[in-house]
């Protein structure tokens, strides 16, 4: 059962069965329910501004095995040089490469091959899927003697970066050799679309999951473009000036070790770009690699040059460019799992201490009837129960902060069909080894029936029938055996239910005919 989130905000769950976990990245206003469930224009994307300063190995594990269609291989290229087109490329630069998931892992090309940004776009371009099993342990493993091997185009003693696309299925273990590559320092970003376990991803991505995981439909890739590139552009710029711990009033900026206290100091000059004359000043001992800058404005862009004052060698200055975020909101992303057919859970981030409480919306699609529930400001989750199966629900978090805003996210969740059984299982003699088995028709949405018989002697035997086929002949049940019949339903997200009964045929002697009794 698949289901659509509004074009409004770009991205789509679908709701295959339990487990699923579904983490979508939108913000609306409360005032946006029926809006979002009507649906809108997915807004342009504007051009990317150049990520320079960078310095750093970027490895892509592209699953190119046989679960991935045609379509979705492509779509995955487009965004992985959407990725990359900021960035500049060369020696000093950043580096990449990709690795294919399949029965064999194989390196499309070395490091240090295309260092152009138009060679690399053709070089993604022209990259072929190679089919095959998913073999991402194997592929990871591959990829840690690639990303430190000379060979390979890698260089030493830069930031090592891997960008894991998958479409959430692997066919042998994963948590060990990925262990082991964030082990030699490598940071993991994993970019999932399709059912992948939300648990096990979170575990295998670099830590927090919250700057590391994403969940998205393929066809919304575009959506994390800029958040995975600010953290990639966070890791490979370890090395020069950067900022970390952007908030909307403050960041973190960090260097390398120029000086020492005894060797000179560093003057710190900021300012806005559209306001160069509020520059701001600050100096700080040569003993020190970082400093946090506070009381800015959100959403602001500011150009930052960091100056060493040596008394002993000259150092350039060194700049970047840091924009801040707007006014921290939650939530900022929604979690739909452990789903079933009457309840699923509803979890949400960050938790703000200037939210006082948060509210949950739920009703069926299409339908007006809207239900709520409270949630201190202190939870980050609770269980919607009392649902209809087999049904779509918009879900709307409205965050309700102590100065009295509120904010909202919503996102679609589907309940599961309910497990049913047959009734009323029961048999008519129609011969002296032939018995007819009937049932009365199952709940739900049934796609057909499947009859077991097993035999007093010789192999048991399976038939299918079409829904709406309740009864079927079953031959070879000779008087005097003993044989068990079961009828399960057949339905689209899981299985039914079987009901099972044993058949006793008298001996020839006795009177013709039988006896049943339930299988316990």
């Amino acid at each position: 059962m698949a289901v659509e989130v509004s074009p409004a905000v770009g991205f789509k769950v679908v709701c295959p069965g339990p487990g699923f976990a579904m983490l979508a990245k939108a913000v609306l206003s409360l005032g946006l329910w029926l809006r979002f469930a009507a649906g809108q224009d997915t807004p342009e994307r504007g051009p990317q501004p150049p990520i320079s300063n960078t310095e750093g190995d970027l490895l892509f594990l592209l699953d190119s095995s046989a679960s991935v269609s045609h379509y979705e291989f492509s779509r995955v290229k487009e965004f992985m040089w959407d990725l990359l087109q900021p960035f500049t490329f060369g020696p000093k630069d950043v580096q990449t490469s990709i690795i294919h998931i399949s029965t064999t892992p194989t390196m499309e090309f070395p490091f240090n091959q295309y260092l152009s940004s138009g060679s690399l776009r053709q070089a993604i371009r022209d990259t072929q899927q190679l089919m095959g099993d998913t073999n991402t342990g194997k592929a990871l493993s591959y990829a840690k003697e690639k990303l430190f091997s000379g060979e390979a185009g890698a260089r030493p003693d830069v930031p090592k970066v891997l960008v894991w696309v998958t479409d959430g299925f692997s066919t042998d273990d994963i948590l060990e050799p990925m262990q082991l590559l964030k082990d030699m320092g490598v940071t993991v970003f994993i970019v999932s679309t399709g059912r992948g376990n939300y648990l096990e991803l979170s575990a295998a991505a670099s830590q927090p999951p919250e700057r590391h995981l994403h969940f998205v439909d393929v066809d919304d890739l575009p959506i994390i473009t800029k958040e995975l590139q600010d953290g990639i552009r966070g890791v490979i710029q370890a090395n020069r000036l950067h900022a970390a711990d952007v908030t909307s009033s403050s960041f973190r900026l960090l260097w390398p070790k120029l000086l020492s206290q005894e060797t000179g100091y560093y003057t710190l000059e900021y300012a806005p770009t559209d306001n160069p004359a509020r520059k701001r000043t600050k100096q700080v001992s040569g003993a020190h690699t970082s400093l946090v800058l506070s009381n800015l404005a959100p959403e602001t862009t500011y150009e930052v040059a960091l100056i060493p004052e040596s008394n002993v060698h000259y150092f350039p200055p060194q700049t970047t460019r840091v924009t801040t975020l707007a006014e921290e909101i939650s939530p900022a992303q929604v979690l739909i799992s452990e789903s079933g057919p009457r309840s699923f859970h509803v979890s949400w981030a960050p938790t703000l201490d200037s939210v006082m409480g948060y509210q949950v919306l739920y009703g069926p699609l299409p339908g007006n009837s809207v239900k709520v529930l409270d949630v201190d400001g202190r939870h980050n989750s609770t269980v919607v129960e009392n649902l209809a199966p087999n049904t779509t629900y918009l879900v709307t978090v409205t965050a309700i902060y102590r100065s009295g805003k509120e904010k909202s996210l919503s996102a679609k969740a589907c309940t599961l069909e309910e497990r049913s059984k047959v009734r009323h299982l029961r048999f008519e003699a129609m011969g002296p080894s032939t018995v007819r088995a009937s049932w009365d028709a199952a709940d739900g949405h049934v796609l057909g029936y499947r009859v077991r018989c097993r035999r007093h002697t010789g192999q048991p035997s399976v038939l299918s029938v079409a829904p709406e086929v309740h009864s079927v002949l079953l031959t070879g049940l000779p008087a005097g055996t003993t044989n068990t019949v079961c009828v399960k339903p057949v339905y689209k997200d899981q299985p039914g239910q079987r009901l099972c009964r044993t058949v006793h045929r008298q001996p020839a002697t006795e009177a013709q005919g039988y006896k049943h009794r339930e299988r316990a």
